[in-house]
């Protein structure tokens, strides 16, 4: 074990929350009028034990990827903390748009017309009025899920005067071991076109970035909770 990955594992959750903040306001301050983006806690395949310490620690956003993993864990902490907010991060199967709007607070993950209907349809039906981020797959990857690059402007204006949801802005995931700036800042100016403030980017590889590059919200797992299993 190399002495990086050594001192993670002695730091306390309250410590490694602590350096993650730091960095950010740093990274985020060198850009002239830059905001402190919100970081949320990746907390997927992480049980309540070890969110915990965090929630003591003041973290109060937290991001999971699958629905019925959440709703195995977050009902009971949230209803010990009415001030969380739990954002999905993750793709979502229109089956599942129910207990979405029930358990979530955020979602950002609409990337097709059938799951912007069926949130809609959703929220309507709970008087829930979650707000939205649009899936960006900046990449342009098979294997990833989002609105194509191309389509994001148009799609995000579909989903905001014709389906009526409270669209924020765009989330993206870059393709992996490449520089990520320029898709941070091809998903900024698709934003800028659409009229939207909020950018959910950056993860525990390039928060920084991110950061740098005027995004509104991070998602940061591993380097809060550790290596997943």
């Amino acid at each position: 074990m190399d002495s990086r990955a050594r001192s993670h594992t002695l730091e306390s959750p309250s410590a490694r929350l602590d350096a993650i903040r730091s960095r950010i306001a740093r990274a985020a301050a060198r850009v002239p009028g830059g905001d402190i983006p919100t970081l949320i806690a990746v907390s997927k395949t992480f049980g309540p034990e070890a969110i915990a310490p965090l929630i003591a620690a003041g973290q109060r956003d937290f991001g999971e990827n699958r629905v019925q993993e959440a709703k195995g864990k977050w009902p009971a902490l949230k209803a010990a903390h009415p001030d969380l907010v739990l954002h999905l991060i993750g793709p979502l199967q229109s089956n599942k748009a129910a207990e979405a709007v029930g358990l979530f607070d955020v979602i950002h993950s609409v990337d097709r017309e059938k799951i912007a209907r069926a949130l809609k349809a959703e929220m309507d039906k709970q008087n829930r009025a979650l707000p939205c981020f649009i899936q960006v797959n900046i990449g342009e990857e098979p294997q990833k899920a989002g609105i194509a690059p191309a389509e994001a402007v148009a799609f995000s204006h579909w989903c905001r005067e014709t389906v009526g949801l409270d669209v924020m802005g765009l989330m993206c995931i870059p393709p992996a071991d490449v520089p990520p700036a320029p898709y941070f800042a091809q998903l900024a100016l698709l934003a800028r076109d659409a009229g939207l403030s909020g950018l959910s980017m950056g993860m525990s590889a390039d928060f920084e970035t991110a950061a740098m590059m005027g995004a509104t919200h991070v998602r940061v797992g591993s380097a809060l909770f550790g290596t997943r299993a």
